[in-house]
This record gives structure tokens, sequence and C-alpha cells, in this order.
């Protein structure tokens, strides 16, 4: 590959407005400058009569996007917390853009898609997974909160499954993405480049139901998976208003899923998972994705001095030992250490 290729190649194929995310490195995380880059896109290809709609994908063998440049924020954030606040601050205002874009706006979701790789898919008006998608919002298991607007998306899943994606960080295949309502349609990782193609036969004056007809000519039914046979216990187990409840049900049942869902709550940022769930509950009473992605730049505020965050992107990505110690544990959660995440001294978003 060209060493000197742009981070996001933005092109015309046809009808097809294409940003294609080129920082395989780093499986495509995004920074500032991909940020600014994709908005630009977005603002081109929406005023160019010529085009029908948009396609992102993702350069490389591995995905979509893995999510945000957490290092960049980790190196930079005691020292310069304004970086790591601009870096917010553009993503989320994208990620609103996707979401009221004026054209169809089409996701290829094949392989990892987490974090910030979920915020510029999952909002878009088609969202295709694959036999290789592994999403996720593991944001907990680094002393973080699912963000790009993840407290809109996830509490409008069936019963508790966006609590229980929330909390547990937990990776999905393409079945459980489109269960999730992150995801609408499964296409064979095969099949992307002839649908790819198609897409850019569309006539610039090609709508939703064009772009829905030739997905519906490559997509097929996503295989079934086996967290399925578990919805009824995450509903059950999950629709308590507090993490301790959550943790009690789960050990009542005692079941082998329930054990397995515990070691991965233990493993989890108590204060992150507390702070998740308040969010995830105020997202479920809200009236617009711009409402949560106000409440969560307040919170990424507040993450710039949270010692659970730096020490979980150390044990994730600096060190990568994974052996996290966190700062405190669910019982020491109180409301004083939450309030720090409702940070009100900012200019608003929107």
């Amino acid at each position: 590959m060209d060493m000197q290729a742009p981070e996001v190649i933005v092109e015309r194929r046809g009808a097809i407005g294409r940003i294609r995310l080129n920082r395989t490195r780093a499986l495509n995380s995004l920074n500032v400058p991909m940020i600014r880059l994709i908005a630009a896109a977005l603002t081109e290809f929406e005023n160019d009569p010529a085009v029908a709609a948009v396609l992102v994908t993702g350069e490389g063998e591995r995905g979509l996007c893995a999510g945000g440049d957490i290092r960049m924020i980790y190196e930079s954030g005691r020292e310069r917390p304004e970086e790591g606040a601009q870096f917010w601050r553009e993503e989320f205002v994208v990620n609103s853009r996707i979401s009221g874009y004026r054209k169809p706006y089409i996701a290829i979701m094949d392989g990892i898609v987490m974090g910030g790789g979920v915020g510029i898919s999952a909002h878009g008006s088609h969202r295709i997974v694959t036999e290789r998608t592994r999403l996720a919002m593991p944001e907990t298991g680094i002393g973080y909160f699912p963000d790009v607007g993840a407290t809109w998306l996830l509490p409008k899943a069936p019963g508790e499954f966006g609590t229980y994606l929330g909390l547990t960080g937990r990776d999905i295949v393409a079945a459980d993405a489109i269960h999730a309502r992150l995801a609408d349609s499964f296409v064979a990782s095969g099949k992307l480049e002839a649908l790819a193609a198609d897409l850019a036969t569309l006539l610039p004056t090609a709508g939703s139901t064009d772009v829905n007809a030739v997905i519906a000519k490559h997509s097929s039914e996503a295989p079934a998976t086996p967290l399925q046979n578990h919805f009824a216990l995450i509903d059950r187990c999950f629709a308590f208003d507090t993490v301790e409840e959550i943790v009690a049900a789960l050990e009542a049942d005692g079941s082998d899923f329930a054990k397995e869902t515990l070691a991965l709550l233990n493993s989890r940022s108590a204060l992150s998972m507390k702070l998740t769930l308040e969010l995830l509950r105020a997202g479920r009473r809200s009236a617009s994705l711009n409402e949560c992605l106000e409440r969560e730049y307040s919170a990424t505020l507040g993450m710039l001095s949270n010692p659970d965050f730096y020490e979980g992107v150390r044990a994730a990505v600096i060190d990568k030992d994974r052996n996290p110690k966190w700062s405190v544990a669910l019982a020491g959660v109180t409301p004083a250490l939450l309030s720090r995440f409702d940070r009100k001294d900012h200019p608003p978003l929107f």
C-alpha cells in the first residue's frame, strides 16, 4: 500500500460517494483529521446532485473501524485535555450528521466494528453486516462508557439486550447485531464487491427504495447464534436500574450463562458500569439522539480526570497486560464520584 495514501479515501463511483477508511495499521481507528475528512466528504456528497447515496467501508482485511484513537487521548489527556475534548466534540457532531443525512448512507460493517466504528455506521440508514462482523461497545472494559450516541441506540434494542451489551462490552456477530437494531441486512463477505458494483449503477435520482432493492438482491438470512438462546434471561436479569440488582439477579439465576456474564461484569470498571447504566436509562427517556450526545459529551469531559480510564487504556492498549487495577469497587461508587461526569462547563454541541 502507498504509505502516502490518505487516511480517508474519498471518491465517486457512478452515483455513489465512497468513503474508505484507510488507517489500516490502527484498524482504521478514528483521529481528528479522519473525522474532518469524513465531515467534508459528507458535505460534498450531500450537495452533489450526481451522488445518490454514500457508501462507507474500511480498507484492509480486519474490519471497518476499531473505534476512536484512545491512545492519543491517553497520551494527551492529563496535560492537554483540550485535544481529547476536541476529538469527541467533532466526532459526536459527525455522528449526528450521519443520523440526519439527507441521502441514503450505507455502511458495510465487515470485520471489527467497535466504539467509534459503531458511531459511523449504526446511525446510518442502511447498515450491512457479514459473517466476519464482530461488533461491540467494549468501553466498560477500559474504564470508559458507550458513547458516539450508543446511549440513544442501545436502549432501542429489544428488551434489555442493549443494557446487556453496554454493561458487558461483549462482542456480537451479525444476527445479534440485527436483533439489537444496530444493523439491518446480512450480506456474505464474498458478495460485497458485487454489491458495491451494483450500487454504483444507481441513477443519481435513486433513493432509499432503490438502495433497498440492490441490497436485497445480495442479502440473505444471518446465521443463528447461541446468544439467541439467552435473550429471556438477559431481559429478566438486566431489567433493574442498579448494577447491584443486576448482579444479584445473575447470581440468583446461577446458570452457566449467568456465571459467564457475571465474570464479564466483574472484569469491568465498576465506576464505568454505574455511569453506563445511568446514561442508558437517561437515553431511554430522551427525545433525540442529540440530547444523548450532549449528555455523553459532558461525561467525556469528566473522563479526562478519571483514573479508571487511564488504567483501562494502559492495560488494553499501552502495556497490553489485560489486567487493569480499577480504582474503586462497586460498593464504593458514590453519587459524588458519578457527579464528575455531569459537566455543564462547555458550549453545547448543537
